[in-house]
């Protein structure tokens, strides 16, 4: 008969198995249980500081845990007022709210809760780590705290705070301190009396912890000037009334007639002008990372830090604003906040894209008047150069048709001369020669025919036949000839008036030769205002009766004598130093051409008025 041995091998592999499996199972077990901690409040919820702190600390506790919490907060009523005997039914509540499930850490706020506790440790939480923060280094009883007792403190400078009022606002001679009347409050009223003394021969101080909050805001509304109000904190005032949430700070500020500072900046985004304060988010970080390390298993009473005092020194630019702190009294390094942002930082990018349009636009502006002013300098100057050059051609035309006139008309002349004094020899003899006078004198009487057919010719050469003329507009050529002369009128200051008569009829006429009298007529109407004002030129047209067309050219210049009226369509005749003479003559010769007349008149302001007038159009 076979006997079966167990096999111790695997019967130990199995146990071991068993063994790490029953282990995993209890960390499992561990770490899906949340971590209880409990925060103690010294007096209330809604108590500022503290319930910025808590706030705080509870959000860091959040971010910062590797472990499901379970936060239960509770508040020391007590701490309210001196009586003790309350504080009995209180520890009876805690001892049966946590008996069953202890607690893992104790975060206590403020320093009531925190000589609760020490008071009440052996009874209530003997070896429960603890965590005392947001509690001045003053209030700690160092020699009460055990080995599972750690310390985030806190260390508030009063004379800084002070000495930061006389450097943002040095006329400053009253600080009125706003302070309550609980036991806390009472203590921190005897350390702020012994602390600010020094000042005394600088500062008068007005102290508010004997008075209702009622009396308070009466007293603050009528400071004297150069005041300034140091709200300490507020829970109970004089009365015994309760102060909680954030209504009495902002109480105040509405009523009071001098800045508020304080010494945290729990208070600070809405009635504090600022300056150096305890900085609960640096206390609050600094608290959970102790807090963290405990709940990692390490011993409170090993973990030491010291006091945090006050942060960088930071201000409300609104209250900077509201009572005329420079930004230059402000301590080195300081911050300021609720800056209101200027035009600038709002719509820098947008201001900038604006500006650089505008100065584009403004170059390409100023580039193109300058090239207008430049192209019309040009014109101006290409068109006196013209007009030089068609000067200089005319006196060259001139010259040579006159030289070419003379030419032909000296021939005869000198025939008729020479014949002449043969005749007059023939007839001056002894026995006068009547054949060879007679023959002179018929020869001076064709040469004489011979000059009158060379003056023909020429007037042939310059006027048209009337075979060659065509239906024309009036205003057609006024309005070409005003293209030409614009610049002439704008280089002189004249203002030009128009009149043109829309339903003219077309007339029989040489366009060249009507605007050649035209052209003549405004240059000549120009030249007569260089030395007169106003200087206005007024060009009308019009029907006159059912046969012509009557246009009159009006200036205001300086007139026509009447002694000189009847002479000016002479040939050679001019008033003016540089004239010929030959303008107005040949002016009248064209509109006689055209079986036309021209006149001249004196104008209401005293210039000169031409007029002519042309038959309408044949059928």
């Amino acid at each position: 008969m076979t006997t079966c041995r167990p096999n111790r091998r695997l019967i130990s592999v199995t146990a071991g198995v068993v063994s790490l499996l029953t282990m995993f199972a209890c960390v499992t077990a561990w770490a899906k249980e949340p971590k209880r901690v409990l925060v103690l409040h010294s007096v209330g919820r809604d108590f500022k500081p503290w319930s910025e702190y808590a706030k705080a600390i509870r959000s860091e506790l959040d971010r910062q845990s590797q472990w499901p919490l379970e936060i239960i907060e509770q508040s020391l009523l007590t701490a309210r007022s001196d009586d003790e005997n309350p504080e009995d039914p209180f520890v009876e509540y805690l001892l049966a709210l946590f008996v069953k499930r202890p607690l893992d850490l104790i975060v206590c706020i403020g320093a009531p809760a925190a000589d609760f506790v020490q008071r009440r440790r052996q009874q209530l939480f003997a070896t429960t780590p603890m965590v005392f923060t947001a509690v001045e280094q003053r209030r700690i009883q160092r020699s009460g705290l055990t080995e599972n007792d750690t310390v985030v403190a806190i260390a508030q400078n009063y004379p800084a705070i002070i000495e930061n009022v006389l450097h943002v606002l040095p006329d400053t001679k009253t600080v009125a301190v706003a302070i309550g009347n609980s036991p806390n409050e009472r203590f921190w009223l005897e350390v702020l009396r012994k602390e600010l003394a020094p000042f005394a021969d600088r500062l008068s101080f007005i102290w508010y912890n004997d008075r209702p909050f009622a009396d308070m805001l009466k007293h603050a509304a009528a400071l004297p000037p150069h005041s300034a109000i140091y709200w300490h904190q507020l829970n109970v005032d004089a009365a015994g009334v309760v102060h909680q949430g954030d209504r009495a700070l902002p109480t105040l500020f509405a009523v009071a007639n001098a800045p508020i500072f304080a010494f945290n900046d729990a208070f600070f985004g809405g009635e504090i002008v600022g300056g150096p304060m305890n900085s609960v988010v640096e206390a609050s970080r600094m608290t959970v990372a102790v807090a963290i390390r405990v709940l990692g298993g390490e011993k409170a009473g090993d973990i030491k830090i010291p006091p945090i005092g006050f942060a960088t020194p930071k201000f409300d630019w609104r209250q900077m604003q509201r009572w005329g702190i420079s930004e230059s009294r402000l301590p080195p390094g300081s911050e300021i906040h609720f800056r209101e942002p200027t035009a600038w930082d709002r719509y820098s990018e947008q201001i900038v894209l604006l500006l650089g349009a505008l100065l584009f636009q403004a170059a390409m502006i100023g580039f193109l008047i300058y090239e207008h002013r430049r192209r019309h300098l040009a014109e101006v100057q290409s068109r006196n150069a013209i007009a030089q050059l068609t000067y200089m051609n005319r006196r060259a035309s001139a010259g040579e048709l006159s030289a070419s006139i003379a030419h032909e008309i000296n021939q005869p002349l000198t025939g008729i001369a020479t014949r002449a004094s043969a005749a007059l020899r023939w007839l001056g003899m002894e026995t006068p020669n009547l054949e060879k006078a007679r023959a002179a004198l018929e020869q001076i009487v064709a040469a004489s025919h011979r000059a009158a057919d060379i003056v023909t010719s020429v007037r042939a050469m310059f006027k048209k036949d009337t075979s060659e003329r065509l239906p024309v507009d009036v205003n057609r050529i006024i309005s070409a000839v005003l293209a030409i002369v614009r610049i002439d009128l704008q280089k002189n200051g004249v203002e030009l008036r128009t009149q043109l008569d829309e339903s003219l009829f077309l007339i029989d006429g040489d366009e060249v030769q009507l605007q050649q009298v035209v052209l003549n007529l405004v240059m000549n109407a120009i030249d007569s205002m260089r030395p007169a004002l106003p200087r206005v030129l007024s060009i009308k047209s019009k029907l006159n009766g059912h046969n012509s067309v009557q246009v009159s050219v009006e200036d205001t210049g300086i007139g026509i004598d009447s002694a000189n009226r009847d002479q000016i369509f002479k040939p050679l005749f001019t008033t003016k130093d540089h004239g010929m003479g030959m303008g107005l003559s040949i002016c009248r010769s064209i509109i006689e051409g055209h079986d036309g007349k021209i006149w001249v008149t004196t104008s209401d302001t005293g210039g000169t008025v031409f007029h002519f007038e042309l038959p309408r159009k044949t059928v």
